[in-house]
């Protein structure tokens, strides 16, 4: 390997792509045991490394030369070779300070909790500090020197102005994690979790759904991996591919989510966005069916709503693993919390609001096959399809319309 990333599990990992896009050299990614760590770096059979969980900070004592920051910190994220000799780099913290800056974070005289205490932990403290924080506050789940509980945490520190999660806690595949309940934070500005696999982390989306300033971490990978490929070759990445290397992941790991009555035009708008954008196309009404070897209606005449809605649960729960597809749901999928929140891991919800007189009540659509079923549905969903969509479009237009009014909204979410 003459560049790549090393870790103990890199299942999730973007760097490959990232890296590569550069133009300027091949990059691999290398698993490495925690009992193999010490011989890798020994033999030093390579020309520049990354660094990732958990080894940033037992990487130091092989390094001839470790950089000021990266020794401030006390933890190496990028490792280049030079003469046979091993310098040492922390590219994480130019990562964290450019993804709070673009997100508006201003730390000045705040109170900060930072989740965790690994390495990435210690390059947010360093941020943290640089930026001007009045107190930073490393909270983990053991008790230690300088180091508060999580029951400390919503106690003593409840005035906290903004929470920075570097802990894996919500990282895929355990997406229904969450390292902290943010209620008990009544003066929070901003939210920034490192993870970006899932896109949105239940930390962010609650953030998000609380009104609180969130974001994730896939722009900081993609600011430290610029500042890494520097190290690597002297060649400096053009920051114009920060955008450009961005958009291209967003579009490959991003769903588009279609929620709505029936009848609003979930699955002909879905059809048609995913040949437009080259993404699959998944109804989930169509996956409940092939599961259960039977029609929706049948269903529901046979077992009723509840069992109905358990199945689309766990169907639901499967998509949230999914990316690049377009998703038409179900009516009543928003009606279950935990499905809006799997749907929102790797997807941006569009809420196709038709005006209710144009639905159509049809006999395969067992809640829907009557025009007053349909009026009092709409008007008990209303409130809920407003408040778990990211994106309302009001499908008053032809087809090709709506179709081109997400397709804009679609491109400028990216930026």
């Amino acid at each position: 390997m003459e560049y790549g990333l090393i870790g103990e599990r890199l299942g999730h990992s973007f760097s490959k792509t990232i890296h590569e896009e550069f133009g300027f050299y091949g990059y691999d990614l290398k698993e490495i045991p925690r009992d193999e760590l010490d011989e890798f770096m020994i033999k030093r059979e390579f020309k520049g490394i990354n660094v990732t969980i958990p080894y940033k900070e037992d990487v130091c004592r092989h390094l001839d030369f470790i950089d000021e920051k990266a020794k401030a910190i006390g933890a190496v994220n990028t490792v280049v070779k030079k003469d046979g000799k091993l310098f040492g780099y922390n590219t994480d913290y130019f990562g964290l300070q450019n993804l709070l800056a673009e997100n508006g974070f201003d730390l000045k005289d705040k109170k900060v909790l930072i989740l965790g205490t690994g390495g990435t932990s210690k390059t947010a403290y360093e941020v943290c500090k640089d930026a001007s924080a009045r107190l930073i506050v490393k909270v983990s789940r053991s008790k230690r020197d300088g180091v508060v509980t999580y029951e400390e945490a919503y106690s003593e520190h409840f005035d906290a102005n903004y929470i920075i999660n570097t802990t894996p806690c919500g990282m895929y595949p355990n997406i229904d994690a969450s390292p902290i309940e943010l209620s008990a934070f009544t003066k929070l500005e901003g939210v920034a979790d490192v993870i970006y696999n899932p896109g949105r982390t239940r930390l962010v989306l609650e953030a998000q759904k609380r009104g609180i300033k969130a974001c994730s971490g896939l722009k900081m990978l993609i600011y430290q991996a610029v500042a890494a490929c520097g190290f690597f070759t002297s060649n400096k990445a053009d920051e114009g591919k920060i955008e450009e290397i961005y958009n291209k992941l967003f579009d490959a790991n991003n769903n588009i989510v279609l929620t709505g009555m029936p009848g609003s035009g979930k699955s002909t708008i879905g059809r048609l966005l995913s040949e437009r954008l080259g993404k699959t196309f998944v109804d989930t009404d169509e996956l409940i069916s092939k599961k259960e070897k039977r029609e929706i209606s049948e269903i529901f005449a046979t077992d009723g709503e509840k069992y109905f809605r358990e199945v689309e649960k766990e169907i639901i729960k499967e998509i949230a693993s999914v990316k690049n597809s377009v998703v038409s749901t179900g009516g009543g999928v928003i009606l279950n919390e935990e499905n809006v929140k799997n749907l929102k891991a790797n997807g941006t919800v569009y809420f196709l609001d038709r005006n209710v007189e144009e639905l159509i009540p049809t006999d395969d659509r067992p809640l829907a096959d009557k025009k007053e079923k349909i009026m009092k549905l709409y008007e008990e969903r209303l409130p809920i399809y407003n408040s778990t969509c990211d994106v309302k479009i009001n499908v008053a237009g032809g087809v090709e319309e709506t179709l081109n009014e997400i397709l804009n909204i679609h491109n400028g979410s990216r930026k």
